[in-house]
């Protein structure tokens, strides 16, 4: 698409969507709507039914028929492969349509969004590919009369809660593998950026996907978020968002003891030795702090500097914030969009707001930006910080740094590690056997050596300690969505037991 004025890509009346059951859309009807404002320009872009637990409960039902007659679950994997190399390609055909709905609702930069949704269509490619990888196991040891397989198997029915910051990349870094496995899913987005939830249930429907495997109910996480977690025929339940509520998940499922893969919050360090080039390291931190708004769960917002280059480093970091171009989400420049919510606006100031209250010092940024509409926070940078106040412990999720400094490599690991997060990583220099030795302490599950925020679907994704449990993407994002089954085979006649 050309690069068209910005307001003239704006909806000129809200998008009424349904939500999708079956194979098909259903209208909201009596139902109430949330009416969705772009957060980069305050202008209504979206409607979405309110659903209910009765229309949950109608999914899930869809969703096990599709399951236990095996019109996807028993299908040789060449033709799941299939569906998903078509959904690829026409995710390509309408990149610009999902791109924009995506910077609509969640107030990224449209940049960003194109890149993403390019980067969706090549994981479903991958996922294709690793569906007909999927293999089980032979064991020929067990002596002459026995014969032992190792089979994987789908796990079921699937309820997949995604959050608002990577509305479409988050969905697509899931659906495909859990697809590829041979599952069904019912799908909860956000109910402030629902739109390309909605839009993928099209794609899947026109690559060939069967009706019930892939199901849509919108709604708020307190109602259809809590009874998909408590919901007795859900199998699995794939959870992305806070910690607390990732606890609370937890809780939840107890009650038919479904499996769990939780991608939860994230104080991630980004650790920069006095021997690194610290002109690349300084715009990898900028970028790592900076992208998709500072919003983002493996966002690097724990700056930890060598001491003997810290103040220097400092400068060269706020000297990149300054020029970072902050600004409407449809401005093919701009680099840092709009704060998602209102809410999370408020969340990230109030901890700058104690950042300055706690001692740390202010080094930039720091400010509410008034561009008439909108909610925009200036790239904000932290001095003086200490490992016990506030902003340098909570996941602020916003575009906040703070700088700690160390004097060796055991007082580096020691910080990185002071937090109850384990999510992702990045270290900055040009020593191996120190790239090395931080890699291999530094508990997370993501880890960056002289970069940040780079990968492919290749890699599995997921966190230590309370950032989460099990990973996504990889072949391990497909067997995750896989139970195991021995299976034992007697060779001939068996031995009696009662003669």
């Amino acid at each position: 698409m050309e690069n068209r004025p910005a307001n003239s890509l704006l909806p000129p009346e809200p998008r009424t969507f349904g939500f999708f059951v079956d194979g098909k859309v259903v209208e909201a009807g009596s139902r109430p709507y949330f009416e969705r404002q772009s957060p980069g320009h305050s202008v209504a872009v979206t409607r979405i039914p309110k659903c209910t637990r009765d229309d949950l409960d109608l999914a899930v039902a869809a969703a096990r028929r599709a399951f236990e007659d095996g019109r996807w679950s028993r299908i040789p994997s060449v033709e799941r492969a299939s569906v998903l190399l078509r959904a690829a390609q026409i995710i390509r055909r309408r990149a610009e349509e999902i791109a924009l709905w995506e910077t609509l609702e969640n107030g990224k930069p449209i940049s960003q969004a194109r890149a993403e949704v390019d980067g969706c269509a090549g994981i479903f490619e991958y996922a294709a590919g690793a569906a007909r990888a999927l293999h089980g196991d032979a064991f020929n040891n067990l002596g002459d009369r026995l014969f032992g397989l190792v089979t994987r198997e789908p796990i079921g029915v699937v309820g997949l809660i995604t959050p608002w910051n990577f509305p479409f990349l988050i969905l697509c870094e899931r659906v495909p593998f859990i697809l590829a496995a041979g599952c069904t899913i019912v799908a909860k987005p956000s109910e402030v950026t629902s739109a390309t939830t909605l839009i993928l249930a099209e794609v899947l429907a026109e690559a060939g996907l069967p009706a019930g495997c892939y199901n849509v109910v919108t709604g708020s996480g307190s109602t259809i978020g809590q009874a998909m977690t408590e919901h007795m025929d859900i199998d699995m339940l794939s959870f992305t968002g806070s910690t607390s509520v990732g606890r609370r998940c937890v809780q939840a499922a107890t009650g038919n003891f479904k499996k769990l893969g939780l991608e939860l919050g994230g104080k991630n360090p980004q650790i920069v030795f006095a021997d690194a080039d610290l002109e690349d390291a300084a715009d990898g931190v900028a970028f790592g702090i900076g992208f998709n708004t500072g919003q983002c769960c493996v966002s690097g917002s724990r700056l930890i500097v060598e001491r003997s280059v810290a103040r220097a480093f400092e400068e060269m970091v706020a000297a990149k914030f300054a020029k970072v171009k902050v600004g409407d989400p449809l401005d093919p420049e701009t680099q840092v969009g709009a704060i998602t919510t209102a809410a999370q606006n408020d969340t990230i100031m109030t901890y700058i707001a104690k950042g300055r209250a706690e001692g740390a010092r202010l080094v930039c940024g720091g400010d509410q930006l008034d561009f008439g509409r909108g909610h925009y926070i200036a790239p904000t940078l932290f001095g003086d910080v200490t490992g016990d106040m506030a902003i340098a412990r909570d996941e602020i999720f916003g575009p906040v740094l703070s700088i700690m400094p160390f004097d060796t490599v055991e007082e580096a690991i020691a910080i990185a590690n002071d937090t109850v997060y384990g999510l992702a990583a990045s270290v900055w220099t040009k020593n191996i056997d120190k790239a090395l030795t931080v890699t291999r302490r530094v508990r997370a599950g993501r880890f960056w050596v002289n970069t940040t925020l780079a990968g492919g679907p290749e890699l599995p994704l997921g966190g230590f300690k309370q950032s989460g449990w099990g990973r996504e993407a990889g072949i391990y994002g497909v067997e995750e969505y896989t139970q195991i089954k021995s299976v034992h085979i007697e060779l001939g006649k068996r031995e009696p037991w009662v003669s």
